[in-house]
């Protein structure tokens, strides 16, 4: 893997290391002896070369060191500046200038081949981060599954609920009308000029003295009254209900509450309505 990082850096420092000795033996070799400017060279090309070995030997290390990483920066920079230099006596200037920049970019390769030695992970590591991320992926894809079929499932029972309420409705709908019509009938009957005169021919010879008077059936909920109501509906007067309630009250010392006078009277199977009974209260009470 490092050698994604390393091979490029490689090149790039050979290569500019070989053009800066070339520039530096043709452009100083005219105003000086020529080993004189391969010295030279080298000494530029050794020192970059030495910095970068010592460099790298500290990240090997796991280790840094600012002075040796701005030494070699500045190497690179005067490298780069000898071929800035040459390419601006040169009547070619732009094709020197194209190739100055090679100290610098190996410099910058060099840079990102430490950076990715210090953020590389083993196999294993890297296995076990897939496995991870893999495991979210399908997670979140069950959940998305998850929630699309209870989303469309629950549209469907709205569907249904809200099919269901429409056919109610306009079954109630056709209902009341009928009803209304049937009602209408009935009423236009009731109301008719001949219909009195028709019961009566009708029914006085089975029951004399009827009263022609056709009343309509009741629309609507009713509630049965019990044949002991009926029985003993006004069977109490006033006096006689004030006495029955005095009776009962004063039937245990001390004597009973509203609330227990008129379970009991109740119970005793009398009869009266809650707003009789509890005048009489008041009256006994008073």
């Amino acid at each position: 893997m490092n050698a994604k990082t390393v091979l490029p850096a490689v090149g790039m420092t050979a290569v500019s290391m070989v053009l800066t000795l070339a520039v530096v033996v043709m452009w100083l070799g005219t105003a000086m002896p020529w080993p004189v400017a391969l010295v030279v060279g080298l000494g530029i090309d050794g020192g970059w070369l030495a910095t970068l070995a010592y460099e790298r030997r500290l990240a090997a290390q796991g280790d840094h060191s600012t002075p040796v990483t701005a030494v070699g920066w500045s190497f690179g920079l005067i490298a780069t500046g000898v071929l800035i230099a040459h390419a601006l006596t040169e009547e070619s200037a732009g094709a020197w200038l194209a190739v100055a920049w090679l100290p610098i970019a190996a410099k910058a390769l060099w840079l990102v081949h430490g950076l990715w030695e210090r953020t590389a992970l083993t196999g294993e590591a890297l296995d076990a981060i897939q496995g991870i991320q893999q495991e979210a992926r399908d997670e979140a894809a069950v959940a998305r599954a998850r929630l699309r079929a209870e989303a469309s499932t629950e549209e469907t029972r709205l569907t249904a609920v809200t099919q269901a309420g429409a056919r109610v409705a306009h079954v109630q709908a056709k209902t009341a009308d009928t009803l209304s019509r049937a009602w209408s009938t009935l009423e236009s009957a009731r109301e008719g000029e001949d219909t009195g005169r028709a019961l009566t021919s009708v029914t006085t010879r089975v029951t004399p003295g009827v009263t022609p008077r056709w009343e309509l059936p009741v629309w609507g909920p009713t509630e049965p009254v019990s044949a002991f109501a009926l029985e003993s509906a006004g069977a109490l007067t006033d006096d006689a209900l004030d006495t029955l309630v005095d009776k009962i009250r004063h039937s245990e010392t001390p004597a009973l509450s509203y609330r227990e006078m008129a379970s009991r009277f109740r119970t005793a199977g009398h009869s009266a309505s809650e707003v009789r009974l509890r005048a009489a209260w008041k009256r006994v009470a008073a």
